[in-house]
């Protein structure tokens, strides 16, 4: 039996006890669509998958997709999620920070996802390698994250997101980045 990972014994208690997190909506699936294009059945990773979603949004834009997540309960629940047409995204139970790459199901993926989990990746530049390793050349690393301070000063959570330092720790190193705002939200798109 593996050990669980600390943020598996974070993250794992809160999903089986049925905390769900913000949904992917139309607008952020059609930026999602407008920055990664069409799949055309080439490989997609989504890092913290949760329920799902996002990685079946890559099926249906056409791209061959796994979805990993650390929480056992959040990929129980990804994969007794209704199907939608076509093909289902593979489901793997793992811990993107430690887990060995080389058991994943490809060497190297034409986008990687990593939707509302950048922010809580304590080691944000090993992180980062580890998505540079598994990147195609060509490929996107597709980043949705709420940035600290968009939200009123009376929120208590005015101040989860990342924050302007660890925003250029994400943005650094890439050939190209394109960013679009989506209310608390910050998408990005890198390519190498």
């Amino acid at each position: 039996m593996t050990t669980p990972t600390a943020a598996a014994t974070y993250w794992e208690p809160l999903w089986s006890q049925g905390r769900r997190y913000r949904q992917l909506d139309d607008t952020e699936h059609g930026l999602l669509e407008d920055h990664a294009g069409p799949g055309r059945d080439r490989p997609a990773l989504d890092i913290g998958c949760g329920d799902g979603s996002l990685a079946r949004c890559l099926t249906q834009l056409g791209y061959r997709a796994t979805g990993i997540d650390c929480s056992p309960s959040a990929i129980a629940l990804a994969a007794a999620q209704d199907p939608s047409p076509g093909p289902e995204p593979l489901w793997r139970c793992m811990d993107i920070t430690t887990a060995d790459l080389g058991a994943l199901p490809e060497p190297a993926y034409a986008l990687v996802t990593c939707r509302l989990v950048y922010r809580w990746i304590d080691n944000k530049p090993a992180f980062l390698s580890r998505v540079r390793h598994l990147l195609a050349p060509g490929g996107t690393f597709w980043v949705v994250t709420e940035i600290t301070g968009r939200r009123a000063t009376t929120d208590p959570l005015h101040n989860l997101g990342i924050t302007r330092a660890q925003a250029e720790i994400l943005t650094a190193g890439w050939s190209t980045v394109h960013t679009a705002n989506l209310d608390v939200l910050r998408c990005y798109a890198l390519r190498p």
